[in-house]
């Protein structure tokens, strides 16, 4: 909004500034983080009073989460509310990236709000049928992912490699959609701990921020041999805004957690990566810069496939970070180690912008 008026007004005096994505990229992380630090309060206090008991917890779990139950869930209303807010003020509007992540992003929320409400009306763990809520989700990625690469050739960029990129042609878009969705559920399963999943979050939109940047500057671009994305680079303002949407997040969800984002939150944020990794061409790379949500996903596919064959468990419960559980590391352990593991994949992942 604020770059519609500033432009009808032809940026005049200090306006200037909000021609800059840089600028409008750091007013939507303070915007953000400001939003959901005033409205955290009172909006976990709605939350308690509508849901009585909270996120159901599985009784199969570890033992210590017994502790947590009463715990109210759905505080990815709070990041969704910040990220919206912040992105209609500071958002260009002609820019149809940002709108297509912004339709996954809010696509994802409202399939994980269905999901988070069907579990606490049932006092169930087991929510939406998974069939159905897969369905939803390639819907809503396919619709998003159709609009980013709209007029787009369908080739897939590979890191580390200085070659020809590889055509998929019409198979992208199933591509893209898969990432977004596979991703979207990544995050959700890394969801399961104070503070495990944000803090990651936080991280990769960090390094998206510097991708999204550099794919939409011609001139970098071309200097480190990625593709350049012609408008991609507003995608910052999304990224920062998922920063300080999720910073003001952390100040509640940090352990003991006052509120839980839910899979409201974690679809949402995963999908919305994985949004901007379509957009900016970088999806291996966000295999890597988020390889610890990969990791928690894989530890799941891989205990299932080995049970059901075998009959016999390889992680002593998965997702991965209840195996460090079971094995005694404490809760806040399990958190930070896991946040150093996503730092470190993270560095990882922007040195392939050099490493070509």
């Amino acid at each position: 909004m604020f770059l519609w008026i500033a432009e009808q007004l032809g940026f005049p005096g200090i306006l200037n500034l909000i021609r800059y994505i840089t600028f409008r990229a750091g007013a939507a992380t303070a915007t953000a983080l400001f939003l959901g630090l005033i409205i955290g309060p009172k909006f976990i206090g709605w939350l308690r009073v509508r849901q009585g008991k909270g996120q159901p917890i599985r009784d199969d779990g570890p033992q210590s989460h017994l502790a947590k139950r009463g715990t109210p869930t759905m505080g990815g209303l709070m990041i969704l509310t910040s990220v919206a807010v912040a992105m209609l003020l500071w958002m260009d509007f002609s820019n149809r990236f940002l709108w297509a992540c912004l339709f996954i992003t809010v696509g994802f929320g409202a399939i994980g709000f269905l999901d988070d409400y069907d579990k606490v009306k049932k006092r169930s763990t087991a929510g939406v049928s998974g069939k159905v809520r897969l369905a939803a989700e390639f819907i809503v990625a396919g619709i998003g992912c159709a609009i980013i690469l709209w007029g787009v050739e369908g080739q897939l960029y590979i890191p580390f490699y200085n070659g020809p990129a590889i055509n998929l042609g019409p198979f992208y878009i199933l591509f893209a959609a898969f990432t977004v969705v596979a991703f979207g559920n990544a995050v959700n399963l890394t969801d399961g701990l104070d503070g495990l999943a944000t803090m990651p979050v936080i991280i990769a939109s960090l390094a998206f921020i510097v991708i999204a940047y550099l794919v939409g500057n011609a001139v970098f671009a071309r200097y480190l041999g990625i593709p350049h994305v012609l408008g991609v680079g507003d995608l910052t303002v999304l990224c920062s805004a998922m920063v300080g949407a999720g910073l003001a997040f952390l100040w509640f969800n940090a352990p003991p957690a006052a509120v839980f984002m839910g899979d409201t939150g974690s679809l949402a944020l995963g999908g919305a990566l994985g949004a901007i990794a379509v957009a900016t061409r970088h999806e291996i790379v966000l295999g890597i810069i988020g390889g610890l949500f990969v990791v928690e996903a894989m530890s799941v596919i891989i205990q299932v496939f080995y049970f059901k064959r075998t009959g016999k468990r390889i992680f002593r419960m998965a997702p991965i970070h209840h195996h460090f559980e079971q094995l005694g590391w404490s809760e806040p352990t399990v958190v930070i180690r896991f946040w150093i593991i996503a730092f470190v994949l993270a560095m990882a992942g922007l040195a392939t912008l050099k490493l070509r």
